[in-house]
């Protein structure tokens, strides 16, 4: 067998193993579907990409009640944003089920004809933070990154790259992105009672130590901090009473002693619950 001839049968080999490992990896993702109001952003091995979604779950903002305060301080932000001014990037943190993410879906349906949209970034994918700003920086569009449920453990590196893309390095987000979080945490990162032993003196004054300025820095590079608190017993019906006239019932004497002994057996009364209680009483 001449030269040619093996070399021609170990170029055919190599070709079928390529062919076969070819195989084994994940398709090559499709190009971004641009007219989508909200997307996802999935990750492999290999690539990082966009998932659009046409028809994302959100709520009005008319359907979220006793958050006024709330409510208007992110409409401003958002309102400034998507007129194409200087805004901040907003945590919002506080009780489970007190609207937190819903507030924040809600703002899509109510700016997406000004060209909002919104972008889901899972805690685990942030450290992909600059591949995502490289897509989608320049673009005529205006993005928020939604996070949902945020909050680290000191050894996870995902919070490095956010941290850097909120204020800390000199590229930091295109005009056109702001990033929005939600967490039960004020400052995402877990705060043990020996971080407050690293506590020093300095002319009289208390400095925080290391540990502390670590876990403050973090949530310090949100501009906007919006509080939220479990809701009061009459809140709590109020919101019942809004979902339960959205199925045409009303909250009578009955079905208001229903709803407390439901939140009482959940062990909340929080937005959520609520409308979990009037989905239920529609469906019997």
């Amino acid at each position: 067998m001449s030269d040619d001839q093996r070399l021609g049968q170990f170029l055919d080999k190599a070709e079928q193993l390529l062919e076969r490992i070819e195989e084994l990896l994940p398709p090559t993702p499709a190009a971004t579907d641009w007219s989508a109001p909200a997307f996802r952003w999935h990750s492999d091995s290999r690539h990082g990409w966009l998932e659009a979604i046409q028809e994302p779950q959100t709520l009005a903002l008319d359907d979220l009640l006793c958050m006024e305060r709330q409510k208007n301080t992110i409409v401003r932000n958002t309102r400034h944003f998507v007129d194409g001014h200087p805004a901040n990037n907003v945590l919002l943190w506080g009780s489970r089920g007190t609207g937190k993410s819903s507030l924040v879906k809600a703002l899509l349906p109510a700016y997406r004809q000004d060209g909002l949209r919104l972008i889901e970034v899972e805690k685990e994918e942030l450290i992909h933070l600059p591949e995502i700003l490289k897509q989608i920086g320049g673009r005529s569009e205006r993005f928020i990154l939604f996070s949902d449920d945020l909050s680290f453990e000191a050894s996870e590196p995902a919070y490095k790259p956010l941290k850097a893309a909120l204020e800390g390095s000199l590229s930091g987000l295109p005009e056109n992105v702001l990033l929005y979080a939600t967490s039960n945490r004020r400052h995402l990162l877990p705060e043990h009672f020996s971080d407050n032993r690293e506590a020093h003196d300095v002319d009289g004054e208390i400095h925080p130590g290391d540990a502390v300025e670590e876990k403050i820095s973090l949530s310090e590079r949100f501009g906007l901090w919006i509080s939220f608190y479990p809701f009061t017993q009459d809140a709590y019906l109020a919101i019942v009473e809004h979902w339960l006239q959205q199925s045409g019932r009303r909250l009578d004497e009955d079905t208001r002693l229903q709803a407390l002994q439901w939140a009482t057996q959940r062990g909340s009364r929080s937005g959520r619950v609520a409308r979990q209680f009037a989905l239920d009483l529609a469906s019997r």
